[in-house]
């Protein structure tokens, strides 16, 4: 389990962004099979979508990292995500050179740094309802078609 942003949903799927050397970015090497859990306490409804999670392409990649602010432009290249880290000193110092590095230009997106795209083939709706009677909906992709099951709470 892991907590992402997702940056982007298309009628591809829904999409989050890391640095590959990540644990979360080697799990998914290891097992693509993944799901996301959208949950709305005040609205009382959920959203779980299961899938694979696939790399964006290079190019979605670039769009994308160049739209983030500068500063955690900067901290993908500064970080070595998931990996032991001594002290903060070095991070901090990591990040100031390479502030420094790309002073008064473009900062590329790093080659160890792109993203995954979750291609669904699961929806389920679950609303809550008096008596823990809730209502739950799930759509299964099979052969190109969404088929809809109705399921006990």
């Amino acid at each position: 389990i892991r907590m992402v942003l997702v940056r982007g949903i298309s009628e591809q799927g829904f999409s989050f962004y890391t640095n590959l050397g990540s644990r979360k970015a080697q799990d998914l090497k290891l097992n693509p099979n993944i799901a996301l859990c959208f949950h709305w306490k005040s609205i009382a409804k959920e959203i779980r979508i299961e899938g694979e999670a696939r790399l964006v392409t290079d190019a979605a990649a670039d769009v994308y990292f160049s739209s983030r602010p500068r500063e955690s432009q900067i901290g993908a290249w500064a970080s070595r995500q998931s990996e032991e880290l001594a002290n903060r000193k070095i991070l901090e110092t990591r990040f100031h050179e390479e502030q420094e590095k790309y002073a008064d230009q473009d900062i590329p997106r790093p080659p160890f740094w792109s993203g995954f795209l979750l291609v669904p083939n699961v929806f389920e709706f679950w609303e809550k309802r008096p008596f823990r009677l809730h209502e739950r909906r799930r759509f299964d992709l099979i052969a190109e078609q969404w088929q809809q099951t109705s399921l006990y709470p």
